[in-house]
C-alpha cells in the first residue's frame, strides 16, 4: 500500500528524557527518526533485524563487534541481524535508523532496554537544563 508521511505529522514518541523517536512503517520496512540527548546510553542489546544507521547531525559511539566506533553526520552504520551492540550519544544526535524487518518489540511497546536507559549522570543534567 502506498503511504506518504511529513515528519511533522508523525507521532513523537518520548521514551526518556533524553530519547524520542518517530516510526514509519512499511510492510516490510520501518524507518525510525531518532533524537538522542547528549549522554544516552543505548544499552547492549541485539535483534532479528538488519539496522542502517545513519546520522544526520551530531555523533554515536557504538560498541560492536569487540570495537568501539565513533558514526558522526553524514555517516552510515550497518548492523547484521543478531549482532549485539551498544551505543552512546556523545553529542546531541539527530538518526535515521531502517530495521528489515520492522521491530516488533518497538511497535509493541515491549523495549525496555530502551525506557529505562537514561543513565544517572544524564538525569542530573537534564535537571539543570545542561
Amino acid at each position: 500500500m502506498l503511504k506518504h508521511f511529513r515528519w511533522q505529522d508523525v507521532e513523537l514518541e518520548k521514551l526518556t528524557p533524553l530519547f524520542e523517536r518517530q516510526l514509519v512503517v512499511g510492510e516490510q520496512v520501518m524507518l525510525s527518526r531518532i533524537i538522542l540527548r547528549k549522554g544516552f546510553i543505548v544499552p547492549l542489546h541485539h535483534h532479528e533485524n538488519e539496522q542502517i544507521s545513519y546520522i544526520l547531525e551530531g555523533a554515536l559511539k557504538f560498541w560492536i563487534d569487540g570495537r568501539e566506533i565513533v558514526v558522526g553526520a553524514g555517516e552510515v552504520l550497518c548492523i547484521p541481524p543478531n549482532m549485539p551492540h551498544k551505543a552512546e550519544a556523545l553529542e546531541d544526535t539527530l538518526d535515521l535508523d531502517i530495521f528489515v524487518p520492522p521491530r516488533a518489540d518497538w511497535l509493541a511497546g515491549t523495549d525496555a532496554y530502551l525506557r529505562g536507559a537514561v543513565p544517572p549522570q544524564s538525569k542530573v543534567s537534564t535537571q539543570t537544563g545542561k
